[in-house]
């Protein structure tokens, strides 16, 4: 049986389920906003406790780290995930999530196969094109004598 485009796209329309954009939005709106706010309130913790500005956000960024992939190896930020969507994608959180997953799938095969090679497979190439990106704009900078 063969089905022109036209046809395949009613049937997927017809049988898809229609996404609530509202829900989503809000979702994403007040965990992202939450997350955010965790680390403000992290960044004035760490301030209070007498850490330069730097080393707050330093400090910020590693708990943040912390606590995305502890909650990723109990299996909560799925559950977060499902509720907030985007708004788990806030930068820092989002990541330590999309590294700590490939590896704890992989986990069954090993330490070295197993979660050490699956390890940076979604955020390998992050690492890479980022690097590869500061070093470009670090040559073109110097050459240009703006340092």
């Amino acid at each position: 049986m063969h089905i022109s485009d036209m046809e395949y796209d009613k049937m997927v329309k017809k049988y898809s389920p229609n996404s609530p954009i509202f829900k989503n939005c809000l979702g994403a709106f007040f965990i992202g906003g939450a997350i955010c706010t965790l680390g403000q309130g992290l960044i004035n913790l760490y301030s209070y406790l007498g850490a330069s500005k730097l080393d707050a956000a330093t400090l910020t960024s590693v708990t943040l780290v912390f606590l995305s992939a502890l909650l990723t190896g109990l299996g909560l930020y799925d559950d977060i995930a499902k509720v907030a969507g985007a708004g788990t994608l806030v930068p820092i959180t989002g990541f330590a999530n999309a590294v700590v997953s490939p590896a704890l799938e992989f986990k069954a095969e090993g330490y070295v196969l197993g979660l050490g090679a699956k390890l940076f497979v979604i955020s390998g190439p992050v690492i890479v094109y980022g690097a590869c990106a500061a070093v470009l704009y670090g040559a073109i900078v110097f050459v240009m004598g703006l340092v």
